[in-house]
């Protein structure tokens, strides 16, 4: 049998404040399988944003593995880890985290640049991500010169350009109004499911964890609930 994409075994993460020490992620036990959309959902302070760092190999865990595709990436060297996630992770971010300087083509090629792409193949593959997300004719454009919607849909082409096994967002509706926030989960989905790629994403919106095929809910760095649901609900919404 294929093993899980992503596998968690007896995570903890723990923060020193002053003389403190604060537990943020308490004993986590999780399998991620290729393809599926999980949601981690819970309160400000439920330890959401430090799973989702502690997932994508952003933070050091305390104790514990976190491995991805065989390869333990809560060990590795930070220069390892820098190019694993350069090869197989993708982030889509609340802030957009878009280069100011660069055009929407320029930002959304980076992934490619960093993978030694020649750089008429990477444009011409950021301006068909472009189209890809209806903005084919802002690829000229700078981020000061697009809406938040627009920017974001910039930041989805970057995050999924290079076919990443894995796609991280944290956050990726909570800037953007509700008709915007359909639009970018809409999208966000489909690409995983074209693509069959995993997606985490971290939100504190049901409407936006019901974009997802499982819901881990946090409470005080534990998880009190997996919930799963068919995917073939997407057909439903």
């Amino acid at each position: 049998m294929n093993k899980p994409l992503i596998q968690v075994r007896g995570l903890r993460k723990e923060y020193r404040v002053g003389d403190e020490v604060v537990v943020a992620l308490q004993n986590i036990n999780l399998d991620v399988e290729r393809g599926e959309i999980v949601c981690i959902f819970g309160t400000s302070g439920s330890g959401k944003s430090t799973l989702l760092n502690q997932l994508a190999g952003l933070e050091k865990p305390t104790r514990g593995s976190v491995v991805i595709g065989g390869v333990p990436v809560s060990s590795l060297s930070e220069n390892a880890l820098a190019a694993f996630r350069q090869k197989h992770l993708g982030f889509v971010f609340q802030s957009y985290n878009l280069l100011p300087t660069m055009t929407a083509a320029e930002n959304v090629a980076l992934p490619l640049m960093f993978r030694g792409i020649p750089r008429e193949t990477r444009e011409k593959l950021a301006r068909q991500m472009l189209a890809m997300v209806g903005l084919q004719n802002r690829a000229g454009h700078y981020p000061t010169q697009m809406s938040g919607g627009q920017q974001q849909r910039v930041g989805i082409a970057r995050a999924f350009i290079a076919r990443p096994a894995v796609v991280y967002a944290d956050e990726p509706t909570g800037n953007l109004d509700s008709k915007t926030t359909i639009e970018v989960m809409e999208m966000i989905r489909n690409f995983a499911r074209r693509f069959h790629q995993t997606i985490i994403m971290v939100s504190h919106d049901a409407d936006t964890a019901a974009y997802a095929d499982r819901i881990l809910t946090l409470r005080d760095g534990v998880i009190i609930a997996d919930s799963k649901k068919g995917k073939d609900a997407d057909e439903t919404k």
